[in-house]
Order: C-alpha cells, then sequence, then structure tokens
C-alpha cells in the first residue's frame, strides 16, 4: 500500500519543492475566484468547501483534541495544496483528452478494490488516502480517477514513469495543457509555473494563510 502514490500528487509535490520562487502572476480580474482554468472559475468558496472535508475527517479519525491539532500541523498548507490539486486535476483531464484517454466507473472500482484488500479494508484505505495524501473519505473515488488518468496517459504517451526521461515527457504533455487552459491563480495562493505545470509560492510576505480550521473552534 505504502509504494503505491498517486502519480500526480507525487510528482507535482516534488516540483513545487524544487521550484524557484516566482512573483505572483495571477490578477484580481475574478472577484471570488481562486484560480481560473480554462474559463472555468475554481471559488473560493468551493475552495474551502474542498478544505473543510478535510478537515472534519481529520477530525472525526481523532481521538482528543491533542491529535487533531497535530493533523492541522503536518498538514499546515492544506488550503493551497488543495487549490494546486484542483487545478491539477483539471490540467490532468486535458492532457488526458488531447491523448484520447478515457477512463470508467469500472477502471476506478477495480482500483480501490485492489487497494482495499493491500490496505486492510475500506476504512484502513480511506485513513491512509487521509493521512499520506489529505484526500477526504468523500473524494476517494474521485482521487483514484485521477491517478488512473495519469497513468493512463503516461500509457498513452508511451513513457515509463520511473525514469527521469518518461517524467520530462509528461510534464512536457501537461505544461502544454496548462498552457492551452491558461490557468489564471488569485495571487493569495501563489502563482501558476506553466512550464512545470504547478503552483509555486509567490512572494507576497504580507499574506497570511488563514484556512477555515484555524477561524473555527474545534
Amino acid at each position: 500500500m505504502h509504494r503505491r502514490r498517486r502519480t500526480a500528487l507525487i510528482l507535482s509535490a516534488a516540483i513545487v519543492a524544487a521550484a524557484p520562487l516566482l512573483t505572483a502572476c495571477g490578477s484580481e480580474a475574478h472577484p471570488g475566484a481562486a484560480a481560473v482554468v480554462g474559463g472555468q472559475r475554481i471559488t473560493v468558496a468551493q475552495l474551502e468547501s474542498r478544505v473543510n472535508e478535510v478537515r472534519a475527517a481529520q477530525r472525526a479519525a481523532t481521538k482528543d483534541d491533542a491529535q487533531y491539532e497535530q493533523a492541522i500541523a503536518k498538514t499546515g498548507s492544506l488550503t493551497r495544496d488543495t487549490l494546486h490539486g484542483m487545478v491539477l486535476d483539471r490540467v490532468l483531464d486535458r492532457a488526458a483528452k488531447d491523448a484520447g484517454v478515457s477512463i470508467t466507473r469500472k477502471d476506478t472500482q477495480q482500483m480501490r478494490t485492489a487497494l482495499e484488500q493491500q490496505a486492510g479494508g475500506s476504512k484502513a484505505l480511506q485513513t491512509a488516502w487521509l493521512q499520506q495524501y489529505g484526500v477526504a473519505p468523500s473524494r476517494l473515488d474521485e482521487s483514484l480517477r485521477t491517478e488512473i488518468e495519469a497513468q493512463k496517459l503516461a500509457a498513452a504517451l508511451g513513457v515509463d514513469m520511473n525514469t527521469n526521461e518518461g517524467k520530462a515527457t509528461f510534464w512536457k504533455a501537461m505544461s502544454a495543457s496548462s498552457r492551452k487552459l491558461g490557468v489564471d491563480l488569485n495571487p493569495r495562493y501563489g502563482a501558476w509555473d506553466v512550464q512545470k505545470s504547478s503552483r509555486v509560492d509567490a512572494k507576497t510576505p504580507w499574506l497570511r494563510e488563514v484556512t477555515t480550521a484555524t477561524q473555527q473552534p474545534a
């Protein structure tokens, strides 16, 4: 179980860690939007709802306030990471469609069944995905679909994701999709590096991320 990782999440996390800080390039032309991808808004309300789902799941999975606070501390960048994932999923969808990739409900169910067997049951899998990837149980199938989509895209491109060359080809396709869609991030959440198809932190130290979890009592 622990050897399996979401392709998009792991690769994007590595890119974020290695990418230099960029000046925020998002605009304020879309009030209430956390990001605009392909002309479609990801609203701040939608982003906060996703974050709240994870926080609620973390609260339900912990025994006391101390454990909950530890969970929050480990996912301090949850809001930005969640937005990164929401944007990246749309970029991946576009890249997959361009490559003629399609995903069925059967694909997702087969992967879920296999992972549940490895993890020791549905509850164990949900807990693992929550702890490792910040995915709420209600979003597990959606997350698995993304994993399958990334794997199928790699297959369609004829690349081996275990090699640097394969990863480079995969992310070149993702970069092309980012460019076609025109990703525009609200500066408070950073900036989008089209070349690397990844969110990066902008040089805006006066902006402080305040998640719903820290605003509301546990």
